[in-house]
């Protein structure tokens, strides 16, 4: 059975809340399902991937990537690696 595809906001209501080149996460590791949901302001990322090796942060950047139209090389985490709480610089 094929996986479905994540659930991704509209990028220029996620473009929106990238404030000096950041934008806040708040991420679920090991979920069923990729998605980014926009709740008050906050953004809710779930990826599938583990906690292991860095993996799941490297899911993040990509699916936050794909979701703002840009290429995965623009999205870096610089805060909050081991956390669930991570602030992710968003290159123009």
């Amino acid at each position: 059975m094929a996986r479905r595809r994540a659930d991704l906001p509209d990028p220029a209501e996620l473009n929106a809340l990238v404030t000096e080149g950041h934008l806040r996460l708040r991420v679920t590791p090991g979920a069923r399902s990729e998605s980014i949901a926009i709740e008050d302001r906050r953004v809710l990322v779930k990826v599938r991937a583990r906690p292991t090796d860095g993996a799941a942060n490297i899911a993040v950047e990509k699916l936050v990537a794909r979701a703002l139209g840009v290429p995965a090389s623009r999205c870096r985490i610089v805060r909050g690696a081991t956390s669930r709480e991570k602030v992710l610089a968003v290159s123009p």
